[in-house]
């Protein structure tokens, strides 16, 4: 499959105008004109790519001149990363491969696996441009998505899975483990290459994020920094977490076992989940329990995962559901015995 062409879009970007000063941001706002799946709303980017057209590969490109304007001791960096090459696949597999090389795993061969994958693979295609979209609607850090795609390791990682994934599933184990363990090395990521994750994934920082090979993660959701979604034991049967879309879990908190945590659940930071989670639930404490219910579809959009008190005033259903009472009412009966 051949890189996604140019169209017509490219004439509703913002021109860049040298004799202006350097914008802190293109205007009007690129988020504005793009796909807003990351936000939670209908979801146009399939139709985009289908019909030729490509706005994030058009903003990364467009940023990528800007910012060699602005500082032009990065623009031979720029333009060998981005603005050489013909599609956002190509900007991928050259910057990951580079990220990614030792001297017995070289970048020309890292960038020659990614590149066959990807570029045969519509659903990854997909998935770049939703976890893309997803850093840069959801984490504040995030100036630009140029600014994914060049620097952000829990991207870098997420998409080095989807390709390692397609290779464990064609029967290249020994290959995707490499790359697992190549990430792991350098990312401070461990995903197993068997793990089924969704698109429109912000892995937030990333460092110390443990995703066990049976493990399942639904459309949507945002894991911040020292997420475990762990096994119990040695049992090598379907032994990790199942995580529903729009979930959001918390820095540091850890998941074991084959349990279900529901769509939209928020997982306070810290927690340790040992049991189901019933949806758009909260979540929290050592060992975690239900402790309010959300009014957000998808927490993950907004990225509230501290269960302090203001949070629960703000977000927390007053008369909690039934079911919720009644899981609480039983964890104090098994307390008093």
């Amino acid at each position: 499959m051949a890189c996604i062409t140019r169209h017509s879009y490219h004439s509703r970007l913002p021109k860049m105008v040298s004799e202006k000063p350097f914008p802190l941001s293109p205007s009007p706002r690129l988020d504005k004109v793009f796909p807003v799946y990351a936000m939670g709303l209908p979801d146009p980017l399939p139709h985009s790519i289908l019909d030729g057209s490509d706005p994030i590969w058009e903003a990364v490109k467009l940023e990528a001149k800007l910012e060699a304007e602005k500082e032009p001791v990065l623009s031979s960096f720029l333009y060998a990363s981005v603005l050489s090459h013909e599609c956002l696949e190509q900007v991928l597999a050259f910057v990951v491969a580079n990220r990614l090389q030792s001297p017995t795993l070289l970048a020309t061969q890292l960038m020659d696996i990614m590149s066959n994958v990807i570029m045969h693979d519509k659903g990854i295609q997909r998935a770049i441009r939703l976890d893309a979209q997803a850093f840069k609607e959801r984490d504040p850090a995030c100036l630009s998505y140029c600014t994914v795609i060049l620097y952000m390791k829990g991207f870098h990682a997420l998409q080095v899975h989807r390709v390692a994934h397609v290779l464990w599933h064609q029967g290249r184990t020994i290959l995707a483990q490499a790359l697992q363990s190549r990430v792991s090395e350098v990312f401070a990521i461990d995903i197993h290459p068997a793990a089924k994750i969704g698109e429109g994934i912000l892995l937030d920082h990333g460092t110390g994020v443990v995703i066990g090979e049976t493990a399942v993660i639904g459309n949507r959701v945002s894991l911040m920094q020292g997420v475990t979604l762990g096994g119990t034991g040695k049992d090598t049967s379907d032994r990790h977490p199942k995580i529903g879309e729009g979930a959001l879990i918390g820095a540091g908190s850890t998941i074991l076992g084959n349990i279900k945590v529901g769509e939209g659940v928020m997982i306070a930071a810290g927690s340790l989940v040992l049991k189901d989670a019933p949806p758009r639930s909260i979540v929290a404490g050592i060992p975690a329990k239900v402790i309010g219910g959300l009014r957000e579809h998808d927490p993950a959009l907004t990225m509230k995962h501290d269960a302090t008190r203001p949070f629960f005033t703000d977000v927390a259903v007053n008369i909690i559901d039934e079911k919720f009472s009644g899981g609480k009412n039983q964890d104090k009966k098994e307390a008093n015995t």
